[in-house]
């Protein structure tokens, strides 16, 4: 069976709800005991934290590093009076951006300009291991018409510097607008990705050929394949619920490629993104191979079968059933809040009290 492991960015933010460029002191203090293998580090804008997982063999395993990496965090930032968000975008207000400190986000801030110096949006990644980096790209081609399913399930950014953007997920909406985003496409193998990542840098639209913005792709740095497709998850639960989705996939994909079964070709990627940015689970869906409007319901009632049996070989159907019983997205649920005015969102989206569920 795979392992597992979640890397998850948060936002900082100071008393008024705003955005607060704190990394450097809050990353000092999280140095409390963690679980062995997991790590804290900066992101993009010193706005943002990151906490990652080691690798995890289970859920329970994965949902204790999970929840640990949050108390860590949250109690770090306490000590500094900052909290900790868990959602894809700025709820209230942004800081001003400030120049990036480390010399690759420098880069990035200088090749893409305004687009990149405002952007605070917080995802939830997934690695899955996977023998070797051919096998990962073969895993990417399997894995592409679900992405957009996955996304409309975790969409967690639908208020964006205090008003409600319309979508499900404004993170993908910010993220659009960098070259190369959204699903992959199909290579044959791992030379011919490296060929498609390396034409990209060369174009010039790229820093590094570390640096995709696509939905899946094959870890540049791990022996894994790595989902970027997720808003940031307000609870541990819904990053879990994605985790294991994300791993039942792989499984899946690896199941099919032992039986020579080829990747479905997408034919309406941008269209299957978009619509689960715009709708999450609250309206229609794209299927990216059949290349039809359906329901979002449906979409995941296809993926469910499409792993079923991965995740009954995992011990983990039931738990992803759990996960999935009236269950309202991250979105939904800060609309929801919203109501009594977008300090109460920011109020349960606050890690410490929500971190656990």
């Amino acid at each position: 069976m795979s392992t597992v492991g979640v890397e998850e960015e948060f936002l900082l933010i100071d008393r008024s709800g705003t955005t607060t460029p704190r990394a450097a002191e809050v990353l000092a203090r999280c140095a409390g005991p963690l679980p062995a293998g997991m790590r804290v580090q900066r992101e993009l804008r010193d706005t943002q934290v990151e906490v990652a997982t080691g690798v995890c063999s289970d859920a329970a395993e994965l949902r204790g590093q999970l929840a640990a990496g949050r108390r860590a965090l949250a109690a770090a930032a306490s000590a500094t009076d900052v909290r900790v968000l868990a959602t894809g975008t700025p709820v209230l207000g942004s800081a001003q951006p400030e120049k990036a400190v480390d010399p690759r986000f420098g880069r990035v801030d200088e090749l893409y300009g305004d687009i990149a110096s405002d952007y605070e949006a917080c995802g939830c990644h997934v690695h899955v291991g996977v023998p070797d980096k051919d096998t990962a790209v073969a895993v990417v081609n399997h894995v592409a018409r679900w992405l957009p399913t996955l996304l409309a399930l975790s969409v967690n950014s639908p208020f964006y510097n205090g008003q409600d953007r319309g979508y499900e997920s404004w993170r993908i909406v910010q993220q659009s607008r960098f070259p190369g985003s959204g699903i992959a496409p199909w290579c044959a193998d791992h030379s011919r990705w490296q060929q498609e990542v390396s034409r990209l840098v060369d174009c010039g639209v790229l820093v590094d050929e570390k640096q995709t913005f696509w939905f899946a792709r094959p870890s540049p740095r791990w022996p894994t394949v790595e989902f970027r497709v997720a808003d940031t998850a307000a609870t541990v639960d819904d990053a879990v619920l994605q985790a294991l989705l994300c791993r039942a996939l792989v499984n899946t994909a690896l199941a099919q490629l032992d039986r020579g079964v080829e990747a479905l070709p997408v034919q309406t990627a941008a269209a299957a993104v978009w619509t689960a940015s715009r709708y999450g689970m609250d309206g229609p869906a794209v299927d990216p191979v059949l290349g039809k409007q359906v329901s979002a319901s449906v979409m995941v009632a296809l993926l469910l079968d499409h792993v079923r049996d991965a995740l009954v070989d995992a011990g983990e159907l039931d738990e992803v059933h759990r996960l999935l019983r009236d269950r309202c997205t991250g979105a939904t649920r800060q609309r929801l809040l919203a109501a009594a005015g977008l300090s109460a969102v920011v109020r349960q989206l606050s890690l410490g009290g929500n971190d656990d569920r």
